[in-house]
């Protein structure tokens, strides 16, 4: 079969530009990349043999290896692990759709401003960090079961080829040709340092020839490998063994993320089954967070040998972003996703990793409150989703919730909240909205802001649903100031009760009116400077969040809201005065223009924008016309 060139794909050629001129100011990191694509290889071809034992032909013995050519400028990384095709090859190295390129260029476009160019690690493209050190990489791959080989090639540019070869065993090799201003990496003392610095760690021998010389100290060619690395598993030595920047390196070899977490728990569980767990908080969000169909879940193994990725069984999914091992010595080593979904042994597994989790955000949120701001800032959406859908967790999260509040700066947990209520305060007041500037400036909450008590801003669209878990924290009840009928004084006094028969023709004249439009129109107890607003009735759903779902096209029953009245407003004072008046055609056209108003107020649409302004410009015209005369 003839030799085969083919173009990238258009966002290969960009990445590799920007991998080549923008990315790793740290070059050397390639070999840890390469390393771990090699172990990745490795453990994927052990898990296949679980039900194909013949993918090993007698070659059992697992490793990597690190090959220098100081003559020729080649550094080579090789392993006998899973190998590749002919169209894994075109696949996996000649485009980067299954990467996520889309969001990788997204994200280099974002980051650009701030010279923030860390990110290769989140996309999968690790292999293109070759470049880094090569100006041209070859790759030859024979996939375990098969007898063919071929080779990968390109220098970068916009083309590369494939064609078949010679490749003794299974498993892949990765041939860096050295550029020359980087030929400080074809040196095997360089690499043996930073193997042990970066990858000591990887649970395969990493090798390398043996130095050897001759009695005058002349070096001389060896045949004779040596192992660089500890090749142990990490997660299963003692946690006081373990220094936190080898942590660190195991993360970034596991997740080929460049930043370092922003914490981790390592444990081990004994009972009626025996797993150990190693879990991580990301630094900063993966760009398919809130993909639906985006994988997570952490990297199963039982008893030391990979089973799978992305394990979500092991995790649930208001906690996709924790990234780990779970290694358990109980799981059958031929354990499928099938089984997982079924296991009672997973359940329990997925419950524990569930309380280590909360508890390791507990611990950054009381010992490190400033990561647990940028914690909650990258995953305080996806936490809020726990209320929802794990309700036995809802104590322990609601110790985590932080929230914008109408007196605070910074997120606010509820503890905190609580310790700045006056003493006259009985609950937690809260308001759901599309943003914190509507809310700020939403007639609802004027009666609470006048007595000077805080609420708390919810803006997230989760909200609506998470908040109704939560009836209570620590006594003080959770109570929304846009919904129900709100009432900080308790029962009506003897003026109010006065006050509402004499104004029920009133509300009732607005009620006839507005038939099509409200579900009730009632006096109000939360306005102090508007002259009404529309409140959402128990049980419904906020406005923002209805519009939400009807713009996703959500089939959504029509849902009437109520009309409060301010009976102290001046403007209601001189409609109810004119109301009486049957006759009187102006009566309607201010009906209609303050529930206008009232929808404006709280980011709703109005039905007649035309009509709205032209009643407005008429009223602008009278007071303009009155002041002149």
């Amino acid at each position: 079969m003839a030799k085969k060139t083919r173009k990238f794909k258009a966002e290969v050629s960009q990445v590799l530009s920007l991998v080549i001129n923008s990315l790793y100011s740290n070059k050397e990191i390639f070999l840890r990349e390469l390393v771990s694509n090699a172990s990745d290889a490795l453990d994927k071809l052990r898990f296949e043999t679980l039900s194909a034992p013949d993918l090993m032909a007698g070659d059992t013995s697992l490793k990597v290896r690190v090959l220098v050519d100081e003559d020729k400028g080649t550094v080579t990384i090789w392993d006998n692990g899973i190998g590749m095709s002919e169209e894994d090859l075109i696949t996996l190295l000649g485009t980067v759709a299954h990467s996520g390129s889309k969001g990788f260029m997204e994200a280099m476009a974002e980051n650009a401003k701030t010279d923030d160019m860390n990110i290769i690690g989140q996309f999968g493209v690790g292999f293109y960090s070759s470049f880094l050190v090569a100006d041209r990489v070859e790759v030859i791959s024979k996939k375990a079961g098969s007898d063919e080989a071929y080779k990968w090639s390109s220098n970068a540019q916009d083309n590369f080829t494939v064609e078949p070869t010679e490749r003794e065993s299974r498993g892949t090799s990765v041939i860096l040709h050295v550029k020359e201003a980087q030929n400080e990496f074809v040196n095997p003392f360089r690499l043996k340092t930073l193997i042990t610095q970066y990858s000591d760690f990887v649970g395969y021998p990493i090798e390398m020839l043996k130095a050897a010389y001759g009695e005058e100290g002349e070096a001389i060619e060896s045949e004779e490998f040596e192992q660089i690395n500890k090749a142990e598993a990490l997660w299963k030595r003692s946690p006081s063994s373990i220094e936190e920047e080898q942590y660190t390196e195991f993360y970034k070899h596991l997740t080929h993320d460049w930043e370092p977490p922003i914490a981790n728990t390592h444990f081990t569980l004994e009972g009626k089954q025996l797993f150990t767990g190693l879990l991580y908080i990301p630094s900063r969000p993966p760009f398919d967070l809130f993909d639906p169909d985006a994988k997570h879940g952490v990297r199963l193994y039982v008893k030391r040998v990979f089973i799978m990725e992305n394990a979500e069984e092991l995790v649930p999914r208001w906690l996709r972003f924790i990234r780990g091992i779970i290694d358990s010595e109980d799981l059958p080593l031929n354990v499928s996703r099938e089984i997982l979904q079924d296991s009672k042994l997973v359940k329990t597994i997925r419950k524990q990793v569930t309380k280590k989790a909360v508890e390791l955000l507990t611990e950054v949120s009381i010992e490190k409150p400033e990561d647990y701001k940028e914690i909650w800032k990258n995953y305080g959406t996806v936490i809020k989703e726990g209320l929802h859908f794990d309700p036995d967790q809802k104590d322990k999260l609601a110790e985590l919730l932080r929230f914008e509040s109408s007196t605070q700066s910074d997120p606010s947990s509820l503890a905190a909240y609580i310790e700045r209520m006056p003493e006259e305060q009985e609950s937690i007041f809260y308001a759901l909205g599309a943003s914190r500037a509507l809310l700020e400036g939403s007639p609802h909450l004027e009666m609470l802001k006048k007595k000077n008590f805080e609420v708390l801003y919810l803006t997230d669209s989760i909200d609506q649903w998470a908040i109704e878990t939560l009836k209570e924290f620590d006594g003080k009840m959770l109570v929304d100031a846009v919904k129900g009928d709100f009432n900080l004084d308790g029962e009506d006094t003897e003026e109010e009760k006065v006050e509402n028969e004499t104004l029920k023709p009133l509300t009732e004249k607005f009620k006839t009116l507005l038939e099509e439009q409200v579900s009730e129109v009632r006096l109000s107890h939360r306005l102090a400077d508007s002259p009404a607003c529309l409140v959402t009735p128990e049980g419904g759903m906020a406005a923002h969040i209805e519009r939400m779902l009807r713009a996703q096209n959500h089939a959504m029953p029509e849902q009437k809201r109520i009309l409060e009245l301010n009976p102290k407003h001046p403007l209601i004072d001189a409609i109810q005065k004119i109301s009486t008046d049957d006759k009187n055609e102006k009566v309607q056209e201010w009906v209609e223009l303050i529930y206008d108003q009232a929808l404006l107020a709280e980011g709703s649409p109005i039905a007649n924008p035309g009509l709205f302004a032209k009643r407005i410009t008429g009223l602008m015209q009278q007071v303009a016309t009155s002041q002149l005369s």
